[in-house]
């Protein structure tokens, strides 16, 4: 439930200020605008059926409203096929207020006035984390003095091993230890990280495809980490670490004879196979403590180690000249990811089906717990991708509607009536079908764990 009000908020604001755009640029040109509805009051994209309205009131010439389908929004601008597909009032002479009526650069700022304003926001959402929160990052000199990394299945699975230490990332130095997992790092034709194994700087080559495991949503956890001490933090109720009377601050020591430092091999070992009995040693204070348990069945000893510590941490704050270029330098950077990412999906690196994500995937990207740095990093990268995906040269999104007002000024003529509604009508079609995909893509995920 968490997941998915903050996805309908992030949506809804981002929605509303996308049409907001339409409406203010079409308003400074006089061209009427009869509706402006968060949500769609019609079962999109079939403009005539269950019509209704949850909430709706009328100001001026235009009403506002939400709509029962949650799937978009819209503004129903006079003179004007969209969504609506109302063509009966296109048979009438234009009237001066009309967007049909004015001339082609007042209607192409018309509609990229969505794309534009979604650009304003995502780029003052970035710019505002970037001041008031700065940057908080686990140094990679931290992670290489407290015993490497700690590689899981994603980072086994591209050669990284436990214990590496990291060197540099396409043979360029960096400082923040999340350098390595950046999407455009991992979209980069040619990647690598530079590592120090066992005295020796080992080169990992970053499949082209790689970056395709990330839009699994237990990838986060699977890949690589920082090492973090064998401490006990949490007792889980009803667990071995609580029958023998674990401590937080307990220190292990040793697991079966094998001695330990890092959580990892905690895990490591316990996770080794099935046993009869467990052994295990922890120091508390200056004394160390023995224990031997019944393991018949089991597979962890019940406790959550510490995490990093705030101290352990670097922290960077901007000034506001400062902010304004990094943050507008982050914000355009999601677009150049997403240009990366559709290049690599057309020349058939990486899979559409693993790259692409729905509803549910945005979902889970916001996470289970309500965290509001969190939502308004989400809420900025979509703004940025929804005024990228709004500027394809897709009939029935804005870029559609552009590439016609282009051809117009271009050929000095207006395009054919019928080519233009056939190709609102194959492009409406497209994005159902893709619409019904996407759904089944993540409801597919979800059951296979992707």
């Amino acid at each position: 439930m968490i997941m998915t009000a903050q996805l309908l908020l992030s949506l809804s604001i981002l929605i509303v200020v996308h049409e907001w755009g339409h409406y203010i640029t079409a308003r400074m040109f006089n061209i009427r605008v009869e509706k402006f509805y968060l949500f769609f009051d019609f079962l999109f994209p079939m403009a005539n059926m269950m019509n209704f309205s949850l909430i709706k009131y009328k100001k001026g010439d235009t009403e506002f409203g939400i709509g029962w389908f949650p799937l978009g929004g819209y503004v129903k601008i006079a003179g004007m096929v969209d969504e609506s597909m109302d063509k009966e009032a296109m048979k009438a002479p234009a009237q001066e207020w009309e967007f049909r009526s004015k001339k082609p650069w007042q209607r192409l700022i018309v509609m990229l006035g969505g794309i534009i304003v979604n650009v304003i926001v995502g780029v003052l959402i970035f710019i505002g984390l970037t001041y008031f929160l700065g940057d908080t990052y686990i140094p990679k000199e931290y992670v290489n003095t407290h015993g490497g990394i700690h590689a899981m299945e994603l980072g086994e699975q591209v050669g990284l091993k436990t214990g590496d230490q990291l060197v540099n990332i396409n043979g360029q130095s960096f400082t923040d230890f999340q350098d390595m997992m950046k999407p455009d790092v991992l979209l980069s034709h040619g990647s690598y990280y530079t590592v120090l194994r066992d005295g020796k700087e080992v080169r990992i080559d970053i499949p082209g495809n790689f970056i395709e495991n990330f839009n699994n949503k237990n990838a986060a956890g699977s890949f690589i980490a920082p090492r973090i001490p064998a401490v006990v933090a949490f007792i889980s109720p009803g667990s071995i670490a609580d029958k023998v009377g674990l401590k937080a601050g307990d220190v292990f020591q040793e697991i079966d004879n094998n001695p330990i430092h890092y959580q990892d091999e905690v895990i490591k070992i316990v996770k080794s196979g099935p046993r009869d009995s467990i052994s295990f040693k922890v120091k508390r204070g200056e004394e160390v403590l023995a224990f031997r348990e019944d393991f018949k069945g089991k597979d962890v000893i019940g406790f959550a180690p510490i995490g990093l510590d705030k101290k352990d941490l670097a922290y960077i704050h901007y000034g506001l000249g400062q902010s304004m270029l990094l943050g507008t330098e982050r914000a355009f950077g999601v677009i150049f990811v997403q240009l990366k990412a559709f290049k690599k999906i057309f020349t058939g690196e990486i899979s559409f089906t693993k790259s692409l994500s729905g509803p549910i995937g945005m979902a889970q990207a916001f996470g289970a717990e309500w965290d509001w740095e969190r939502f308004w990093r989400m809420t900025g990268l979509l703004s940025m991708v929804l005024a990228f995906m709004n500027l394809l040269p897709i009939p029935g999104l804005d870029g559609g509607y552009v590439m016609f007002l282009l051809y117009e000024m271009i050929s000095g003529r207006e395009p054919n009536e019928k080519v233009f509604e056939t190709a609102l009508k194959i492009g409406m079609a497209i994005l159902l079908v893709l619409m019904v995909f996407v759904f089944y893509n993540d409801i597919a995920k979800l059951f296979t764990g992707g």
